[in-house]
C-alpha cells in the first residue's frame, strides 16, 4: 500500500510541476517557495501515514513476543 501512495505522490507531483512549470510560477522566487511548502506538505502527510502503518506493526510484534515470553516462562512452549 504504502508504495502505491509513492507512486500516485509522484505522479501528481510530475503533473503539478509541469503545470506550474508552463504557467511561469516557478520563475518567481515567491512561486517557488509556495511549490516548496506544498511538496513539504504532501511529504510530511505522506511520511505520517507511514509511521501509522510502522507504529502499528512494531505493536503488534510487541504483544507477539510478550506473549510468546509469558508461555515460554510458565514452561507452555
Amino acid at each position: 500500500m504504502p508504495r502505491l501512495v509513492v507512486e500516485v505522490v509522484m505522479t501528481a507531483l510530475t503533473t503539478i510541476a509541469a503545470a506550474l512549470g508552463q504557467a511561469g510560477v516557478l520563475g518567481d522566487p515567491i512561486g517557488q517557495l509556495l511549490v516548496a511548502l506544498v511538496v513539504a506538505a504532501i511529504v510530511i502527510v505522506v511520511g505520517k501515514f507511514v509511521l501509522k502503518l510502522a507504529w502499528r506493526l512494531i505493536t503488534i510484534g510487541i504483544l507477539v513476543v510478550a506473549v510468546f515470553y509469558g508461555l515460554s516462562v510458565a514452561g507452555l512452549v
